[in-house]
């Protein structure tokens, strides 16, 4: 008898042994989103600009007295919206290009960096700042389009989710690729 009491304590003891290692913590996972190939379609309304628009997305006028020709632009299935405004210029180009700035950059609380890339296309007499927001930012990316004289195209783009880059990343760069789509084909009337 007293050898299977041997044997019995010496399998416990191998047991906690093996079962007492050092734990390695799991990262999150996150669900894998199926995206469409990116297709556009011209987004020609009776507003002073024109440009490309994805077909996965859809659009539609704010009337809320916020401003004419303001527009957001809904992805519904990535939880996410362009908030697009538009401003004319009446010798104040200065003072809206700071107000869109300053708007940039109140996401540094969050940002771990914001860079900026520069655009132009000068036969369409379209200039701007795509602004990038790297981080836990509410806003992962912003622009502003201009031809300085008569026009100011600004967007903003917010999903509808907790900002945790890692989780949207795959949207997020879905979305960019549509983002400058957009700036590269804006167009004033």
């Amino acid at each position: 008898m007293k050898f299977s009491y041997f044997a019995f304590d010496l399998l416990i003891l191998s047991v906690m042994a093996v079962s007492c290692s050092n734990p390695t913590p799991k990262p999150y996972g996150y669900f894998r989103i199926a995206l469409p190939e990116n297709s556009y379609r011209i987004l020609d309304k009776n507003y002073p600009y024109t440009f490309d628009i994805s077909t996965f997305a859809s659009d539609s006028a704010v009337n809320q007295g916020k401003g004419d020709y303001w527009l957001n632009i809904f992805y519904p299935q990535l939880k996410g919206c362009i908030y697009c405004s538009y401003i004319p210029i009446h010798g104040n180009f200065r003072t809206i290009a700071e107000d869109c700035r300053t708007f940039v950059y109140k996401h540094t609380v969050k940002a771990e960096a914001i860079t900026e890339q520069p655009y132009e296309n000068p036969n369409n007499k379209v200039y701007g700042i795509l602004y990038e927001i790297k981080g836990d930012a509410a806003s992962p990316i912003q622009f502003m389009l201009t031809d300085s004289v008569h026009h100011v195209l600004r967007g903003a783009l917010y999903f509808d989710a907790v900002p945790n880059k890692d989780s949207i990343a795959p949207v997020l760069n879905y979305v960019r690729k549509d983002i400058i789509r957009m700036i590269e084909t804006t167009k004033w009337k």
